[in-house]
């Protein structure tokens, strides 16, 4: 039995809404759903499991009309989706109404539910959020019977909030494979048991590296797990860059050597810069010019400036610069009082040059 574990789409949501390429990402989140389906057709998957959030808030009629019509272009695939904490179920969902194709289901029970599969002797247990967090291990004790077919297990949540389960009680449970959902990163939990698909497309700057679906397949008459493969689908990634500059550094080097990486890395992804480092106390970089040319959607100047205070304070021992030093200066200071210290005396100095008339 061939499967598709995705969840987490998060459709109509709109990434980075104050940014110029908002709308594209927009439409990314959209094309991802269409990339799984299609992957199901071509592969001829026998069922795609969507584990929660396949909706960025309560769907339209509109949005669901959407995915039901992708959905029955592939009749011969099984479609078992639940809600997450984001598309939750309401009195008044549109969801509730709503008419699916016939291979699909969406459980909407707010309490463990199964879903018999006969075509492909496969059982889905699930169910579905009733509220934004579920702060219950609702799941503690989870024991299903062996009905001699393919057992899988449908789930939303994994922190605090949403569904704190114990990932080793649900793989010892007799599930073939736990379908997880809720967390956007990709990642195996238990080898041969358990999975986070993670979301098929990064939807802000926290969530970087390879995103996607996850495909499998479970021994028809063993009903284990032989096999489980990632497929990336996202358009692009968000990368956080760092760039370490030095007190020879300049701005034009800065830019130059960022502008390279950018290109080396590809023009379609999205990044975080931060700067780091010591600079020359004098250096001013100014990479908003970045910002025109590249998709960057913040910098971070994290450099510090490389000053000599034990040799500041000789000179300056008897004036405000060096009582200032004197009060501030820690071998073991902290981010903000370092801050603080090298703001303050930047800003002394600055002052001590233009009284003394220097350039």
């Amino acid at each position: 039995m061939k499967f598709i574990h995705t969840g987490d789409i998060h459709y109509g949501m709109n990434p980075d809404s104050d940014r110029p390429w908002s709308r594209e990402r927009a439409q990314a989140v959209r094309d991802s759903l269409s990339a799984i389906v299609r992957a199901a057709a071509e592969d001829h998957t026998d069922l795609l499991l969507v584990a929660g959030d396949l909706f960025h808030r309560q769907p339209l009629v509109r949005e669901l009309k959407e995915a039901a019509y992708l959905f029955g272009t592939i009749p011969e695939t099984s479609v078992v989706i639940i809600a997450g904490n984001h598309d939750y179920i309401r009195q008044s969902s549109a969801v509730l109404s709503f008419s699916w194709p016939e291979n699909v289901r969406f459980i909407t029970e707010d309490t463990l539910t199964c879903v018999s599969l006969d075509r492909i002797g496969t059982e889905v247990y699930g169910f579905s959020y009733h509220t934004k967090e579920i702060t219950e291990n609702v799941l503690s004790g989870i024991s299903v019977p062996d009905s001699g077919r393919i057992r899988l297990l449908l789930v939303h949540g994994g922190d605090a909030k949403h569904l704190p389960f114990d990932v080793s009680e649900l793989c010892g449970a007799g599930f073939a494979y736990c379908a997880l959902g809720h967390i956007h990163k990709p990642q195996i939990l238990k080898a041969g048991k358990a999975a986070y698909c993670g979301s098929p497309e990064p939807l802000d700057l926290t969530e970087t590296g390879p995103h996607g679906f996850y495909k499998g397949e479970i021994n028809d008459v063993t009903r284990e797990l032989v096999s489980l493969t990632f497929v990336p689908v996202s358009k692009l990634q968000y990368i956080s860059l760092a760039a370490n500059v030095t007190p020879e550094s300049t701005n034009t080097e800065l830019l130059m050597s960022i502008g390279d990486e950018i290109r080396r890395r590809g023009l379609m992804n999205i990044y975080r810069l931060r700067i780091r480092g010591m600079r020359d106390p004098d250096a001013a970089f100014d990479l908003d010019v970045l910002k025109s040319r590249y998709r960057i959607a913040e910098i971070l100047d994290e450099s510090e400036p490389k000053y000599d205070f034990p040799k500041l304070f000789r000179e300056h021992s008897s004036d405000m610069i060096g009582f200032f030093i004197r009060e501030l200066y820690r071998p073991d200071m902290s981010p903000l009082d370092k801050k603080a210290l090298y703001y303050g005396v930047n800003a002394l100095l600055r002052t001590t040059d233009e009284r003394s008339g220097k350039p």
